[in-house]
């Protein structure tokens, strides 16, 4: 995450023991964002009828998060890199655990959207900041061991997320409903404040560029005039002024490039890094990640939706069921890194995309067949070859886009791809407006007393825009490299954790 121009001002600390406390700590904090993505999406139903939230409110609970989580990654790295990473860890991890209360105690819909907000803000602040005190902290010859467990952590935060959100729903603990989804990461956070303030040690870049307040404000007002028009379109009406807050997001989008184009000319200190879009497998790679950002942002709401609304599971159900994906994955994706892309390399992608299209289509044709009365094994099939498609993409797909760019770009080049990942997030969440719910009849209030097969046509609708999603992506692999590049010493560094924020998808990242 942090700028191309700025290194550590220190070298890895002495192999002592404290290192590895300080490694527990920050993957703690990245474990419980991860969770909390996957534990809001199985509780959605939940807080639907508990708390009376609207259809639009129930995408910004998510989309909400995802949104502020994207505008902020790159200036929470390069805060990181000009106030410290430790300093800026702390705060973010703090302002995490009390946005959590906040939502928690949250007596209204708006109140849980705001403070769902600000938690993503705060996951902004504290996510970036792993990466670079891992670089801090461990010496080079030890970071693919410390890698290696971050991936696993990845995968455990994928797996446990929408069965904890699945139990603490069901339990209903102390009559709070799906509260206590959010109250569990206040114990978990106050301990990370505590001992991270103890055992991390501080970094900062010494020659740390000034921040790009500009660039920071027309991202964030160029997202939210496209992606709030898309949440509530519908349910307004479609009225004129949202179409003309779109049209003038890509005004306001082409602005950015203009600044940021002058920025760089007059103090070398842009937001984006600009020349990293003239190598031709990292454009490409930025595209892909944001269209399969915007097939998973559709595809996880609208899933739990069509689970718990439309079929009428309970949420212990609906998590149970969603277990083999998330281990389809996870498999997939380490054979994919170890066997499949050393011997193979880019078929390996394309292949993951086509069988995600295959696995969604089957999915499709299942649900189409059985109706209300499908059951979860008979969904196993589909959501297996889903995941192993899936897990052929995410685990190499970092390292192939980053493979080409100078090594004096890698910290931006990464920090921006996970940016773009979460910006298609939050454009697909904003979008189940117009590919599921615009597809529902007039008579959505039905849902309240019972299952409604609406649900069903419109989740077959949605599948049908994520399966075209896939083979845009086909298409769009082929300007990756054949073979991911050797990097030069610490430009592959890096990545490899930026590959593992995929997963979070799997459970929809926020």
């Amino acid at each position: 995450m942090s700028s191309n121009e700025t290194t550590l001002s220190s070298p890895a600390a002495p192999a002592d023991r404290r290192r590895w406390f300080a490694l527990a700590i920050v993957m703690t904090a990245a474990f419980m964002d991860l969770v909390d993505v996957t534990i809001v999406n199985i509780a959605i139903p939940s807080i639907r009828q508990e708390a009376g939230a609207s259809l639009s409110q129930i995408q910004w609970i998510t989309a909400g998060y995802a949104l502020a989580f994207a505008a902020g990654l790159i200036t929470g790295g390069r805060l990181g890199d000009i106030h410290g990473r430790k300093r800026l860890f702390l705060v973010g991890i703090g302002g995490f655990t009390l946005a959590s209360a906040l939502c928690g105690l949250a007596v209204n819909p708006e109140m849980l959207v705001a403070s769902r907000i600000l938690q993503g803000g705060m996951a902004a602040l504290m996510v970036p900041q792993v990466l670079s005190i891992v670089h801090a902290t461990f010496p080079a010859h030890e970071r693919g061991k410390v890698f290696g467990l971050f991936g696993a952590i990845v995968g455990l935060g994928a797996v446990s997320g929408p069965l904890l959100g699945a139990l603490l729903t069901e339990w209903n603990l102390f009559g709070l409903e799906w509260r206590p989804i959010f109250l569990i990461n206040l114990p978990v956070g106050v301990a990370g404040l505590i001992l991270g303030r103890r055992f991390i040690t501080e970094s900062k870049a010494p020659h740390a560029l000034k921040l790009d307040l500009v660039g920071v404000a027309l991202v964030t007002l160029g997202l939210l005039m496209l992606l709030y028009p898309l949440t509530r379109g519908r349910e307004l009406g479609w009225p004129v002024w949202g179409y003309v807050s779109m049209g003038g997001a890509l005004v306001v989008f082409a602005a950015l490039v203009a600044y940021e184009r002058r920025k760089t000319a007059r103090d070398g200190s842009p937001l984006v890094e600009l020349s990293l879009f003239k190598v031709k497998s990292f454009a490409a790679g930025i595209a892909v990640q944001t269209v399969f950002g915007v097939g998973l942002g559709i595809f996880f709401l609208v899933w739990t939706l069509y689970m718990q609304t439309g079929l009428g599971w309970g949420p212990l159900r609906a998590g149970l069921t969603g277990l083999p994906f998330s281990l389809a994955v996870s498999t997939a994706a380490g054979m994919s890194v170890q066997k499949l892309v050393p011997r193979f390399g880019r078929k390996v992608l394309q292949a993951g995309a086509l069988v995600m299209a295959a696995g969604v289509l089957l999915y499709i044709w299942e649900s189409e067949r059985y109706g209300m009365s499908i059951a979860p094994w008979q969904m196993a099939l589909p959501l297996v070859v889903m995941g192993v498609g899936m897990g052929l993409i995410v685990a190499p797909l970092t390292d192939a886009i980053l493979s080409e760019v100078p090594r004096e770009h890698s910290g931006s080049a990464s920090g921006l791809l996970n940016t773009v990942q979460q910006m298609g997030n939050a454009l697909g969440l904003g979008l189940v407006s117009v590919v599921f719910f615009g597809t529902m009849s007039d008579q959505l209030a039905a849902v309240e007393v019972g299952p409604a097969p609406a649900f069903v046509d419109a989740f077959q609708n949605a599948l049908f825009w994520v399966a075209a999603v896939m083979a845009g992506i086909f298409l769009l692999m082929f300007a990756l490299p054949k073979r991911p590049a050797q990097h030069a010493e610490g430009a592959g560094e890096m990545p490899v954790p930026a590959a593992g924020k995929e997963p979070e998808l799997a459970g929809l990242a926020g």
